[in-house]
């Protein structure tokens, strides 16, 4: 019990700032479930008390840094479990920051007295990497469809065509991300009147730029590697995740040491991810941009100012989406090629997922102002 104890305490090492409320929960949830699956050698008290902090709204404080994303998160984990102990820092349903025994106290929960693999089991785990995936997920199918959006806006008001979206033109190119978006580009601009006077043999434009044009080939492509994502954290989130694990094959029961606390499969994805978000940014603000110079904008104001000369428009909009592509395009630098060995060299290669995870994070909020400033536009 001594050595469990022990362990939570001098793991639970991170510094930084906070993170997120959303992103902390998600990650006790997914241990809790790899919890559940009998492979850990948890007792079921232990499980419900961590189930018991979620109920109740009790957050720990999870700091930054500290995870390499191999042996799992285990700083952020840490943190998790020190609160199970009635230790640490937490921040109630409402937000308030109080010690963790406080917290445990006005919830009517007990601290738990850790036994035999039990803080092993507590902190040993990609959940931390594998939330920030499943939420990164569910935001990006959103603003892959706010980007088509958009982009129908854009053709529209660039007074462009919708011929190249036809669904004959996808086939031959059987991508399904890019059948979806170019049919929702199809369906958004089918009442169009200004679309529709391209249809006619007076219309004098022969292509739309490759921003307007190959709109459904980015965003398409964006939707596949989502979902290829969501393949790879469908597998992780069925997964147990621990190390050593309880195997129990012919009724009997045995432990074995294992590498599956590894986080290279969530790392790759979060990274593919990054780069999803910076080229998405990237053809959007090339569509905003053709509205704002009078070369390319098609009789509109320049820079859609009211008053040219007096005022700028959205010149400073498109300056902000500029400066938020190029943060992206840093951001799209993969963390999972880095490795720093660790632990006397025993953890030689490890995948950073977390701070993969984190970057991500930053690159969706990204995205997602860089596709406003489009709408705006």
């Amino acid at each position: 019990a001594q050595l469990q104890r022990s362990l939570v305490r001098s793991h639970a090492a991170g510094s930084g700032p906070e993170v997120e409320r959303e992103v902390v929960r998600g990650l006790m949830l997914l241990r809790l479930s790899t919890l559940a699956t009998g492979h850990t050698g948890v007792r079921r008290e232990t499980a419900q008390l961590l189930a018991g902090l979620l109920a109740h709204g009790i957050t720990p404080v999870v700091r930054e840094y500290g995870s390499l994303g191999c042996s799992g998160d285990l700083a952020p984990l840490s943190h998790c479990a020190l609160a199970l102990m009635g230790e640490g820092e937490v921040r109630d349903a409402a937000g308030q920051l109080m010690p963790a025994a406080e917290a445990l106290a006005a919830a009517g929960l007990a601290p738990v007295e850790l036994a035999a693999k039990e803080g092993l089991a507590l902190i040993n785990g990609t959940d931390g990497m594998l939330g920030m995936l499943v939420l990164a997920i569910e935001d990006l199918r959103m603003l892959l469809r706010t980007a088509d959006i958009a982009a129908a806006m854009s053709v529209e008001g660039q007074l462009g065509t919708d011929r190249v979206f036809a669904p004959e033109l996808q086939a031959i190119r059987p991508h399904p991300g890019q059948a979806l978006s170019a049919a929702n580009l199809v369906a958004l601009l089918a009442d169009s009147g200004v679309v529709a006077s391209h249809r006619g043999p007076d219309c004098n434009r022969v292509q739309d730029a490759y921003s307007l044009r190959c709109s459904p080939q980015v965003h398409g492509a964006a939707r596949d590697t989502v979902e290829h994502a969501a393949t790879v954290a469908g597998r992780e989130l069925a997964s147990a995740i621990d190390n050593p694990v309880v195997i129990v094959s012919d009724g009997q029961g045995r432990v074995e040491s294992n590498g599956n606390f590894h986080g290279a499969p969530v790392g790759y994805v979060l990274d593919f991810l990054a780069i999803v978000a910076a080229d998405v940014a990237s053809i959007s603000e090339r569509r905003t941009d053709r509205f704002l110079d009078k070369a390319r904008n098609h009789g509109l104001p320049p820079f859609l100012a009211d008053d040219p000369g007096v005022d700028s428009g959205h010149m400073i909009a498109q300056y902000t989406q500029a400066a938020i592509v190029s943060e992206l395009k840093r951001l799209a630098v993969p963390a999972s090629v880095d490795s720093i060995p660790s632990s006397a060299m025993q953890e030689d290669h490890v995948s950073m997922g977390w701070n993969a995870a984190r970057k991500l994070r930053r690159s969706v909020d990204g995205l997602s102002r860089v596709v406003a400033v489009e709408v705006l536009t």
